[in-house]
């Protein structure tokens, strides 16, 4: 499979968070958190089930298949470092950390999220 667009990754991550407590995310819920039409979102829905990475049944909560989880918690980890960075080293107010950590999680490399990750360790040791 392919890379994915950002619009699909910001639907895997939100499906994920809506889904933590091993219940299922419903439409409704996905197209209000992405501020998207139900329309948009069904849509939406329909690409990540032919790539695999759901598993939706119409009128029923949608799930994310293991490799769809895989996705999800590697965008989510990837926003929480930025976020983290922001807010802690740069001092950047939360509101404005969250929007831009969810604008950069798309595009920034492995090795920069590691290397913000391993700052950010060694500066909570100091």
């Amino acid at each position: 499979m392919g890379k994915l667009t950002f619009a699909m990754e910001n639907y895997l991550e939100a499906i994920y968070e809506l889904s933590t407590d091993g219940t299922g995310a419903r439409i409704s819920d996905i197209a209000e958190r992405l501020g998207v039409t139900k329309a948009s979102a069904n849509s939406a829905m329909s690409t990540l089930s032919e790539k695999g990475l759901i598993i939706n049944e119409k009128y029923k909560e949608i799930f994310l298949t293991p490799t769809g989880r895989e996705f999800a918690e590697f965008t989510s980890k990837k926003h929480q470092v930025i976020e983290q960075f922001f807010t802690q080293i740069l001092k950047v107010d939360i509101t404005i950390a969250d929007r831009d950590a969810c604008a950069i999680e798309h595009v920034i490399s492995n090795d920069s999220i590691h290397a913000m990750q391993e700052f950010l360790m060694k500066k909570s040791k100091n």
